[in-house]
């Protein structure tokens, strides 16, 4: 008996890697973050941002969050090779900044413990491998391993969003709206208690930037609270609800095989980086401010809007649902902000006011985390094609984008302990959304 087992075990395994999208995160080096740390500068006045600027610039680091104006911090990715130079130009500029992540690596190692392998590095990596291909299948099994507790790879989102397509028919349609890069669907749930299409309906989205591990966590989350919970009913009776948890599967992947703080997409781009941000991909001011033409650069817009697979399906099927979608929330993180148009530039839409009043309301339902609400540009930096932008040129009236939690002490690498806390804070503000979109007819 034990031997029949493993032969269907190796059988179906044999399967999934026959299967399998083609990525090469297998033949690619892990990413270690051992010694790197993550700074937090706080500039006074226009001097002391312009040295932080030039800092950046003449170091080429990486920068985790951007302050426009006084008083705000800039947090820094830095390597063990600058960190000793760097305390002293600070300390000669006066300039106060505080070590909030004093070892990336050991922070990335304890965020997700739950499912954090010991061992070898190979042992890590055949383990890592082993495991997908066995996700598919388990995947033939009945059920799910989804949880809130702890963070998820691409195979558990998707075998959650397949049970309950399987086990929710009526309310439950899982649309494919095309593949990404490497080969994966990219998935649209679609939650309503009628079959017309009629209703008024709210999008969101998750994982546009891949390191964002909290996004598709709540936006999964969201899910799960839409259907399983019987009590949420209320918020399906006027509205359908488009929830994508994953733009960019094959960057959350990589994420979790090779580099945890991966952010773009993994494309192709004719030079020896991979990839284009995704959230400057979008088709409206493509190409301006905060974007780069430096296809190695965390930045980069791609080749021509909707270059990538990703941004192109996602486009093509919303705008198909324009006179619909009624309300657009892309979920980032970090920082606690809900964002309003335009982000290309300082500039406010004629219905500023009225997105600001709505996005104030949603964030006074939050109870444990405080969220900022104002122009994204202005709180923020500049950066052309964004999602939000694009989905508002098009006429989504209520588009925001909001950034998670914490406001910098993990930064990305948010504990899987905070999960749940995030997922249950941020769920009551969608009320103030559905009571909006409830009155609006199509």
């Amino acid at each position: 008996m034990t031997l029949l087992l493993a032969i269907v075990v190796f059988s179906c395994v044999f399967v999934a890697c026959q299967t399998a999208p083609q990525d090469q995160s297998w033949t690619e080096d892990v990413v270690s973050y051992s010694g790197f740390q993550l700074w937090s500068a706080t500039p006074r006045n226009k001097t002391e941002r312009e040295f932080l600027l030039k800092i950046r610039q003449d170091y080429e680091l990486e920068v985790w969050r951007e302050s426009r104006s006084d008083n705000r911090p800039v947090d820094l990715l830095i390597s063990p090779d600058f960190q000793t130079e760097l305390k002293l130009r600070l300390a000669d500029a006066q300039i106060p900044y505080e070590v909030k992540i004093a070892d990336m690596q050991t922070e990335i190692n304890n965020e997700n413990p739950n499912i954090t392998d010991s061992g070898t590095e190979f042992e890590n990596r055949f383990t890592t491998r082993f495991k997908r291909y066995m996700a598919a299948f388990i995947s033939f099994i009945p059920g799910h391993k989804m949880d809130w507790n702890s963070y998820h790879r691409v195979d558990d989102i998707y075998g959650y969003l397949n049970y309950l397509a399987d086990t929710y028919p009526r309310l439950v349609q899982l649309v494919s709206v095309g593949s990404s890069y490497e080969g994966r669907p990219l998935y649209v749930v679609r939650i309503s208690s009628s079959s017309s299409g009629t209703k008024p309906a709210i999008w969101i989205d998750g994982g546009i930037h891949a390191r964002e591990w909290i996004s598709p966590a709540v936006a999964t989350y969201i899910i799960q609270q839409l259907v399983e919970v019987a009590d949420n009913e209320r918020l399906l009776r006027n509205v359908d609800w488009y929830i994508m948890p994953v733009m960019n599967p094959d960057g959350y992947e990589y994420t979790h095989v090779n580099n945890r703080l991966w952010r773009k997409t993994r494309s192709m781009t004719g030079s020896r980086c991979r990839g284009a941000d995704p959230n400057r991909n979008f088709g409206y001011q493509w190409g301006g401010k905060g974007t780069s033409r430096d296809k190695c650069s965390e930045i980069y817009h791609g080749s021509n809007a909707f270059s990538e697979p990703e941004t192109r399906a996602v486009s093509n099927f919303i705008s198909g649902k324009a006179n619909q979608i009624q309300v657009y929330l892309t979920l980032h993180s970090y920082g606690q902000y809900l964002l309003i148009p335009w982000g290309y530039a300082v500039e406010y839409p004629a219905d500023y006011n009225e997105m600001r009043d709505l996005a104030k309301a949603a964030a006074s339902k939050f109870r444990r985390y405080k969220y900022t609400v104002g122009n994204s540009a202005d709180l923020l930096y500049p950066a052309a094609g964004g999602s939000d932008d694009w989905a508002k040129s098009i006429g989504i009236k209520y588009s925001y984008t909001v950034e998670l939690a914490d406001t910098g002490r993990h930064g990305f690498i948010l504990p899987a302990s905070f999960i749940q806390p995030v997922c249950e804070d941020f769920f009551p503000a969608l009320e103030v959304f559905v009571d909006k979109v409830a009155t609006i007819k199509v």
